[in-house]
């Protein structure tokens, strides 16, 4: 180091220094210890510190630059070694401290849990915040979407969805989607992994698919309201088997948006395990595959009956009440319910009613089963209402009894065109009452459309016939029998049973999508 002047003081406890540095250096002062000077022991002994003036300098020489650079190099690197402290450089805390401090908020997180009745045992692993506000907003935000404390014990994992970035974009969807508020609770009470879903990748695909079944853009809100399952399902997996295998036994292809808008669930059922097992089973009672794929578009949720649960002990049943084994497939067509309702109770509570009220046996049981097999679900209240109807006109117990052995439908129908009808068999057609008593389905033709026109033609043109006769044909038919010389007793058909053939004709309603579920055909 080159010191080109000193002055001394008459106090020699400090020293005036004055460098002279080229010119890039830094033009600034600064305190430095006397020890990092190049100076005698005695000196650095009397002195504590040094005023170290820096100055741009013109005109320096470079040899006295770089005189001055390699001499105090190394004295500069050793003498950083010793006086830096690395710890000055770094003001964040070590990953031992950071470790101890996550573990300390999830410690707070997890007891702020367990006060409100969380058990958060299953969270662990799972990304949490860091504060027990942000925990607290979460599960303010689910309270009111109405979930409970018992909700979120059963999914606990919604607790690691962030309330902005999670759950309110998917129910800003759902809502412009269509679904209902009201329905947000049942919703997320059956589908809350719903809430972790992304709605570009997951849920915009779902809708737009099933848009491309035929379901109609205002049914999907009702679709994902009835089975919010749908929307974690793959595109190409079981959504698209169920549906392909449906078509391959014969439901017509414009029927499967009302079908699956009636009974979205098909989409999520396996066709192996659940659907193919079930059409095989009916098949083998004498159910063809395409009367079955009838009795699906027109009641798709029968697929949800439970084949070893529900459908197989409730056949068992139906023999064991007289039903013939023969009949079982008109039965089951007739009324497709039959298989999946509870049963056992029904069949024993009716029996024993209808028993007391007509004296019906439990072989007479079994025929009407399968001729009405939604007698089973017929109210006691309607049987009797009828029952009393029937007596008022003079009727015997033993008649009511072969009346609805013959046609059980008597205890179904409106009593009030059942008067008119009535009414007009004694007025006008005079007939004795065990003309009814032999042919009771009588009841069941209208009155304006069918009854009242036929009776005036064979008045006209002189004719005598059974009701039998009369009545039971078709319009056609008709005709041509008033076209015949004598009554030929063989042409008149015998009071038909329901015609399983009938079943696998193509259906010819408008296919418009009706969300709400058939029920028992209106049957008390």
């Amino acid at each position: 180091m080159k010191v080109t002047s000193y002055t001394g003081l008459a106090k020699p406890s400090f020293l005036l220094v004055h460098y002279e540095l080229p010119a890039f250096a830094f033009h600034r002062s600064q305190m430095v210890s006397i020890s990092s000077l190049c100076v005698s022991s005695n000196c650095k002994k009397r002195c504590g510190l040094v005023m170290k003036l820096y100055s741009y300098v013109a005109g320096q020489s470079h040899s006295s630059t770089a005189s001055h650079l390699s001499l105090s190099k190394k004295d500069r690197f050793s003498r950083e070694q010793k006086e830096v402290n690395p710890a000055s450089f770094y003001t964040h805390p070590s990953l031992l401290q950071m470790k101890s401090e996550r573990i300390a908020n999830r410690a707070r997180v997890y007891e702020f849990l367990r006060g409100i009745g969380i058990v958060p045992d299953e969270l662990d692993g799972l990304e949490l915040p860091v504060t027990v506000d942000v925990m607290r907003e979460r599960v303010e935000f689910l309270h009111k979407l109405g979930l409970t404390i018992e909700d979120i014990n059963n999914y606990p994992l919604v607790l690691g969805c962030s309330v902005k970035k999670n759950m309110v974009p998917v129910l800003d969807f759902l809502g412009k989607l269509g679904v209902r508020k009201s329905t947000f609770t049942e919703f997320l009470r059956r589908y809350p992994q719903v809430l972790h879903a992304s709605v570009v990748v997951d849920l915009q695909p779902v809708v737009k698919y099933l848009q491309g079944m035929d379901i109609k853009p205002n049914d999907i809100p009702r679709v994902l309201e009835r089975y919010p399952e749908v929307l974690g399902f793959k595109l190409e997996g079981t959504m698209s088997t169920s549906v392909a295998y449906l078509v391959g036994i014969g439901v017509a292809r414009r029927e499967i948006g009302g079908v699956l808008t009636k009974y979205p669930d098909i989409l999520g059922m396996r066709v192996g395990r659940v659907i193919k097992p079930f059409v095989e089973y009916l098949g083998s009672l004498g159910i063809p595959s395409l009367a079955v794929a009838r009795l699906i578009e027109k009641r798709p949720h029968i697929l949800g009956f439970q084949l070893d649960g529900k459908v197989k002990p409730n056949v068992k049943l139906l023999l064991e009440y007289n039903v013939r084994h023969t009949s079982l497939a008109s039965v089951i067509a007739q009324y497709p319910e039959i298989i999946g309702i509870d049963l056992e109770s029904k069949l024993l509570s009716q029996r024993g009613f209808l028993s007391s009220i007509i004296q019906l046996t439990p072989e007479d049981f079994g025929r009407v089963i399968e001729k009405m097999p939604q007698i089973v679900s017929l109210s006691d209240k309607a049987i009797v209402r009828h029952v009393d109807f029937l007596k008022e006109c003079g009727f015997s117990m033993e008649q009511m009894r072969k009346m609805v052995v013959g046609c059980p439908q008597l205890l179904a129908l409106n009593v009030d065109i059942m008067k008119l009808s009535f009414d007009y068999f004694k007025s006008t057609m005079d007939r004795p009452l065990d003309d009814l008593v032999t042919f009771p389905a009588y009841f069941t033709y209208g009155l304006e459309s069918t009854v009242k026109p036929r009776h005036k033609v064979i008045v006209r043109m002189g004719v005598k016939c059974s009701l039998a006769w009369l009545l039971n044909c078709s319009d056609e038919k008709f005709e041509e029998r008033m076209k015949y010389d004598s009554i030929d007793m063989e042409d008149i058909e015998e009071d038909s049973s329901f015609d399983l053939n009938s079943l696998m004709k193509p259906s010819t309603e408008d296919s418009d999508s009706e969300y709400e579920d058939d029920s028992d055909d209106g049957y008390e």
